[in-house]
């Protein structure tokens, strides 16, 4: 069994408030599910109305499954034009490392 994950650090676009912040990453997160059909979260950053901190994961039986599901999400990220992505840290593991 293969466990991947992705961990994003993006910069929001024009965002004054935590409401308007939410407004922007609840539709990010679900269309990160809907499209790639992976587990998605906020996992930082929370008090920050300019930033967050987004981790993505999955689980498969195939690692060549894992990567390209992880870099085809991290396209998508860095191709948004409402955000700007600072960086992007992925890893795999495999169930018996």
């Amino acid at each position: 069994m293969w466990i991947g994950w992705i961990e994003f650090d993006i910069l929001l676009g024009p965002v004054h408030t935590l409401k308007e912040k939410r407004s922007v990453v609840r539709p990010l997160l679900a269309e990160l599910r809907r499209r790639f059909d992976v587990s998605v979260a906020e996992v930082g950053d929370h008090a920050q109305y300019r930033r967050t901190q987004l981790g993505v994961g999955l689980v498969s039986a195939d690692r060549a499954h894992v990567v390209e599901v992880l870099a085809a999400v991290e396209r998508f990220v860095a191709g948004l034009p409402e955000i700007e992505l600072l960086s992007a840290r992925r890893r795999d593991l495999h169930s018996e490392d």
